[in-house]
């Protein structure tokens, strides 16, 4: 029985034994790694797996749904099968414990009075005896897969690969939510994660353990039993998830670090103190491409962490101003913040990486303000009907607030008013003075006041098209020019 791993189809073929098999045929296969006398109830807190339970019948309940409960935790602990005393203290066993065994695979094995349990642990001893020392090496290889990283500087796929040799197992690594946690490491099928935290290690061939991290799992590494390999052990199992753990760490540090040298990066192209070849080398080693072109999107009530999070699969830099948050990066972005709930953001149009981001800035902001205003998540600059129509020379946009508005401005200024952002929301609900007057709270006289106001003071009749259009553009261009943000 020692030339490969003990299997419970090993003890029940051993003469000396004479175990007989009472239900669960099914899992005969499964491995054995010890062999323990248990008398409670439920044992599983105290297992690692892969154990036969003997016992002389103190612990089985006698219930049959009791007994059902018993089995079932028992094999959910990984426990290979359970032995049970011909005679002793057994109380009446119920079909429901037999059917269970059946549905499960789970082996029920009835030890002869004459047989002594230790003879069953010795045996269990002897056939992975040599099957120690095996494990043994394999722990102290894998304990030098943090000498790999120093010497050979490994990346992280050829890291596992040379792990999964080692071990004996396939090596499958994801986050909580079931995401990859490390490059090049497959993620498990869900199935195979725990439901709650302190769950057994031991999985249906193989094992699951949480991935530490300050805070928190960071994720779990889950290690199938690889067929015609000599698997390792749990031991070497827990020394693969350590060395996830340090990769993890590294990778988050080199991320942070990252994050703030975007961060710093942006801050100087929204300051247009970057010269473009200096910015497009900067953007090169930072992961965002250079043969598409960027979008700057301004994104407001949104949570810092839960943005980051949206964007984890998109290379981009990100800087927060206040309460907003400025990305760089492709136009791929808008389609992950747009999953977003409740933040509203604006993008500017597509333009060359690495080039001045003044224009950008103003459509950013413009589009921002567009999105809040109207309620949607994202809204793209150059989707507006007018704005369009603007031009981005910001003296040209300064003449026409000028020239159109400047009176009213200077008369909210100087009065504390809202002339402007009475017109504005009168325009925007297609002049209906009742609808406007409500989301102004104001009453509808009020509001009829300023607009007489706001016609005196720019020269311009509303109730001209061609007046109506020029208002119109001249509120959007100094909204553009962040003269108007309500």
């Amino acid at each position: 029985m020692a030339d490969h791993k003990l299997t419970v189809e090993d003890l029940l073929r051993s003469p000396a034994l004479q175990l007989r098999l009472l239900a669960g045929e099914a899992g005969l296969g499964r491995s054995v790694s010890w062999a323990h006398v248990s008398e409670l109830d439920d044992p599983t807190p105290w297992l690692l797996g892969a154990e036969v339970i003997m016992t002389t019948g103190i612990g089985v309940p006698r219930g049959a749904a009791a007994q059902r409960a018993y089995l079932e935790r028992l094999d959910d602990a990984g426990v290979s099968a359970l032995a049970l005393s011909a005679q002793l203290h057994m109380p009446p066993l119920h079909q429901a414990l037999f059917d269970t065994a059946e549905e499960r695979g789970m082996p029920l094995l009835e030890v002869p009075l004459a047989v002594p349990f230790i003879a069953i642990a010795q045996e269990v001893a002897a056939a992975v005896q040599e099957d120690a020392r095996h494990r043994l090496g394999a722990q102290l290889q894998v304990f030098g897969a943090l000498r790999w990283l120093a010497a050979e500087d490994l990346d992280t796929a050829t890291l596992f690969r040379r792990l999964e040799r080692l071990s004996g197992y396939d090596v499958y690594l994801c986050t909580p939510q079931g995401r990859p946690l490390l490059p090049g490491v497959p993620v498990p099928s869900v199935d195979a994660l725990p439901s709650e935290p302190d769950a057994p290690p031991t999985i249906p061939g193989g094992f699951v353990l949480p991935v530490p991290a300050p805070g928190g799992a960071a994720g779990f590494l889950v290690a199938f039993e690889r067929e015609g390999a000599r698997p390792a052990g749990l031991a070497v199992v827990q020394h693969i998830a350590t060395v996830a753990a340090l990769q993890v760490a590294m990778a988050r540090n080199e991320r942070e670090t990252l994050r703030r040298e975007g961060a710093e990066t942006l801050a100087e192209l929204l300051q247009d103190v970057l010269a473009p070849s200096t910015a497009r080398r900067r953007l090169a080693r930072l992961g965002l491409p250079l043969d598409t072109e960027a979008v700057l999107v301004v994104v407001r009530d949104a949570e810092g962490a839960t943005l980051r999070r949206a964007l984890d699969d998109h290379p981009h830099l990100m800087l927060r101003r206040g309460d907003d948050h400025y990305v760089l990066g492709p136009p791929t972005l808008g389609a992950a913040i747009a999953a977003l709930p409740d933040v509203h953001a604006g993008m500017s149009r597509p333009f060359p990486s690495g080039e001045p981001t003044r224009v950008a800035q103003r459509e950013a902001v413009w589009a921002a303000a567009r999105a809040a205003e109207s309620g949607r998540t994202v809204v793209h600059y150059g989707d507006d009907t007018t704005g369009r129509w603007l031009p981005d020379d910001p003296a040209t946009l300064t003449a026409l607030v000028e020239h159109v508005l400047g009176e009213v401005l200077a008369y909210d200024e100087a009065h504390d008013s809202q002339l402007l952002t009475s017109a504005r929301t009168w325009m925007e609900r297609n002049r209906r003075t009742d609808e406007a007057a409500a989301a102004l709270h104001i009453h509808p006289n009020t509001l009829a006041y300023r607009l007489r106001r706001f016609t005196i003071l720019t020269g311009r009749d509303l109730a001209s098209s061609a007046a109506f259009a020029e208002v119109w553009l001249a509120i959007q261009a100094a909204r553009q020019l962040g003269l108007h943000d309500q």
